[in-house]
C-alpha cells in the first residue's frame, strides 16, 4: 500500500507535505479531511487522536503525526535528492533547526488570528487578541529575513523540506492581511518563487477541489473510510 497523507482544509499546514511529497518523486495518496467538523470527530481520532493534520499512514500501517516528523519520514529514503538529509550530518542538524523555527515561532505567530476567527470572543477580548497576533506575525517575518540573509532558499544550495513546509505557512499572511511582504525582499522573493513551482500549484489545486496534474506521483484519493479500513486490516 502506498503511504496515505491526511491534509486538513482550507488553509492547513499540511500544504507542505503534499509539496514535499511531489518534490520527492514518492508514490502517494492523499485523504482529504475538512476542518474543524472531520478533524475533531470520532473517526479521524482514530487516525490521530488529538484531531490535528497532517498525519501519514504508512504502507505497513503505522501513523506518524507532525509535520516535523512526517517531512523527515518521507526524505529518509530520498536522501540523495538533495531535499532531506542523512541523521546526524551538519546540513539534517541545520534542515531540523529551521524547520523547528517555522513551527516553533513562525507558525505559532498566527495562532492568535486563527483563534480570534474561530472562536466567540468579546469586541474587546478579540481586538487585543488580533493586535496580539499581528504583532508576533510582524515580528516573526522580520526574524525570518535576518535568518534568510539574503539567500534564495532557506538553506544554501537549494529547495529543501523547509521550503515546502515555509509555503503552507507563509500563505497565511495572505488570509489575515497582515504585512506587506514587500517590506522584506528576500523573504518576499522565497514566496513568489515558490507560488510558481509546480508542485505549490498542485497542492493548491488539491486543496481547491481543482483537476491538476501531478508532477510527482499522486496516485488519487481515498476517503476515510477507505483510510479506516487500511488501518483495520493492519491490526
Amino acid at each position: 500500500m502506498s503511504p496515505i497523507l491526511f491534509y486538513g482544509v482550507p488553509e492547513g499546514c499540511s500544504f507542505g507535505s503534499i509539496v514535499a511529497l511531489e518534490w520527492l518523486g514518492k508514490p502517494y495518496r492523499l485523504c482529504r479531511v475538512e476542518m474543524p467538523k472531520v478533524v475533531s470527530g470520532d473517526d479521524y481520532k482514530r487516525i490521530n487522536a488529538i484531531g490535528e493534520t497532517p498525519s501519514l499512514m504508512l504502507g505497513d500501517g503505522r501513523v506518524i503525526n507532525e509535520s516535523m516528523a512526517i517531512l523527515n519520514c518521507i526524505a529518509s529514503d530520498h536522501i540523495g535528492k538533495g531535499l532531506g538529509f542523512a541523521q546526524g550530518s551538519a546540513e539534517f542538524d541545520r534542515l531540523n533547526q529551521m524547520l523547528a523555527y517555522l513551527n516553533t515561532s513562525f507558525f505559532n505567530a498566527f495562532s492568535p488570528l486563527w483563534y480570534s476567527i474561530e472562536h466567540e470572543l468579546e469586541p474587546e477580548a478579540k481586538k487585543a487578541l488580533v493586535a496580539y497576533g499581528v504583532a508576533k506575525v510582524e515580528k516573526v517575518h522580520s526574524e525570518l529575513e535576518q535568518l534568510l540573509d539574503g539567500r534564495m532558499w532557506l538553506l544554501d544550495k537549494g529547495p529543501s523540506l523547509a521550503d515546502a513546509y515555509f509555503a503552507g505557512i507563509a500563505r497565511w499572511n495572505d488570509f489575515h492581511n497582515v504585512v506587506d511582504r514587500k517590506q522584506f525582499p528576500a523573504l518576499n522573493s522565497l514566496y513568489e518563487r515558490l507560488q510558481e513551482n509546480p508542485a505549490v500549484r498542485f497542492a493548491l489545486a488539491i486543496e481547491h477541489e481543482q483537476q491538476v496534474e501531478s508532477s510527482g506521483r499522486f496516485l488519487g484519493h481515498v476517503s476515510l473510510d477507505e483510510a479506516l479500513g487500511y488501518l483495520k486490516q493492519a491490526a
